[in-house]
């Protein structure tokens, strides 16, 4: 049984809609647990109760600026990492970024996969990494779940197929169990793939 790690918490704080559903697809798919914000003003307010890891701050936003709300974070909050992105980058609000103590400072729109390496440096130093086997576990899970749902398959109708039960499949979806040779074999019949194509980029 894989040890399934608490969720890594964010706030993603912009006032542009597109980009925080956009942010919040995009996370979650990665498994993070997110909040998203649209009034700058409610950040601190929201970091000082939400037990949060990570901010994501966008810089220019009407009323308050991501500067002054990263300030305001500081106050309530001085261990959350947090990073700013910004359309609009500048060598000043870097600078003043960074003596606020943010981790990273992105300019939009941004590479996905530079990103994930900002993430994954945040968790790295917050000791959030996941291991490569849990990674492995949360791919296997994530390529399941998709393979099955183009298929229009119910995880009744997959135990029917492969003779596993509702529950250990909806588990090895949600990467909380490791899934045996065997098991895996019986998924990849079941949705007509190879084995290999369970490991999805791996």
């Amino acid at each position: 049984m894989a040890k399934a790690l608490p969720p890594v918490k964010v706030l993603v704080v912009d006032d542009d809609p597109a980009i925080l559903e956009f942010m919040e697809t995009f996370l979650t798919k990665d498994g993070f647990e997110v909040t998203t914000i649209a009034e700058p003003r409610d950040a601190p307010d929201e970091v000082k109760d939400g037990g949060y890891h990570l901010v994501v701050l966008d810089l220019m936003m009407p009323g308050l600026g991501g500067v002054e709300v990263l300030e305001q974070i500081r106050k309530v909050d001085s261990d959350v990492a947090v990073v700013i992105f910004t359309g609009y980058p500048s060598l000043d609000t870097a600078v003043q970024s960074m003596k606020l103590d943010a981790v990273d400072y992105l300019k939009k729109p941004f590479n996905p996969d530079e990103f994930r390496e900002v993430l994954d440096r945040v968790m790295r130093k917050k000791g959030l990494l996941r291991t490569p086997e849990e990674n492995l576990h949360r791919v296997i899970g994530e390529t399941i779940r998709g393979l099955r749902k183009d298929r229009s398959l119910t995880l009744k109708q997959m135990a029917r197929r492969t003779g596993l039960s509702v529950s250990l499949l909806s588990q090895i979806e949600r990467a909380e169990s490791s899934a045996s040779i065997s098991s895996l074999y019986k998924i990849a019949t079941a949705l007509d793939v190879r084995i290999q194509d369970l490991f999805g980029e791996y």
